[in-house]
């Protein structure tokens, strides 16, 4: 069971993963080994998954984002989830409900690069794009 102090570890890991158990502790008033222990706790039992990297896609080149959702072909549904995870362009991808049968978030160099990758998703449906201008939040 994941109690308020694990909470709050894992509040302090989504900001910085790289946080040193010490200065974890510091914030939470615990000592290293207890934070060190709490979070070995945590990925043992699943709750934390994995340690990811949050990318600059400007600084990678890709100057344009967007959420793309995606109303499959009948019959064309395997056939576009193996394909969609291939596209390195896609960053997330989520099977969702309603009208639409997948949800993706895009980075891309430009609008060119854009209406290309659009052309590739027409063979398996019909897509919905929303430009991203930019985030508002938590993650």
């Amino acid at each position: 069971m994941v109690d308020e102090i694990d909470r709050k570890i894992i509040n302090i890991l989504k900001l910085n993963s790289r946080l040193p158990y010490a200065e974890i502790g510091k914030k939470i008033f615990l000592s290293p080994s207890s934070v060190r222990e709490r979070v070995k706790k945590l990925e043992d039992s699943g709750v934390i998954k994995a340690y990811t990297l949050s990318l600059n896609q400007s600084m990678l080149g890709n100057s344009l984002e967007v959420f793309i959702m995606l109303k499959i072909f009948s019959g064309k549904f395997k056939t576009a989830l193996s394909e969609i995870n291939s596209y390195p362009e896609v960053k997330e991808a989520f099977r969702i409900t309603g009208q639409h049968n997948i949800h993706m978030r895009v980075a891309l160099k430009d609008q060119l690069h854009l209406q290309q990758f659009i052309d590739k998703l027409i063979n398996f449906g019909e897509p919905t794009t929303h430009l991203i201008l930019s985030k508002v939040g938590k993650e």
